[in-house]
């Protein structure tokens, strides 16, 4: 029995908004700001246990993979959670689908090149570029 067979309603909308999308992006939201705090402590703490902020010391600590692994992390699910908040700004206040559907494309675009370039400019130094 599908759901759209159900004889409840609330068998018929379980697991499914207004956009059949379920509570799918709700719970990613939830999971990056999660991990985003996680690693955002994490960040914190370990500047604050380096002996010094210089651009030497930073660049030891992020080429130790201790350094460089929850930095990717951090980058990726930083850039998630932000496209995916500006998304849910842009679907609450444009009401043109049109211009709801070139909003997300260019938000994904931009998170995506951003995100790249964060990840790029890691890479370098974590492997000594």
């Amino acid at each position: 029995m599908t759901n759209a067979e159900s004889s409840s309603p609330l068998g018929q909308v379980r697991d499914t908004g207004s956009a059949q999308h379920g509570g799918e992006h709700w719970r990613r939201e939830r999971l990056t700001s999660a991990a985003s705090l996680l690693l955002g402590l994490w960040l914190i703490l370990s500047l604050l246990l380096l002996p010094s902020l210089d651009r030497l010391t930073l660049t030891e600590w992020l080429r130790a993979p201790s350094g460089a692994v929850p930095m990717a992390l951090l980058v990726i699910i930083f850039f998630i959670h932000s496209v995916d908040g500006l998304k849910t700004v842009v679907d609450d206040y444009v009401h043109d689908e049109s211009s709801r559907l070139l909003s997300h494309g260019i938000l994904t675009f931009a998170g995506i090149g951003a995100g790249s370039l964060a990840l790029f400019s890691l890479a370098r130094i974590a492997f000594g570029a």
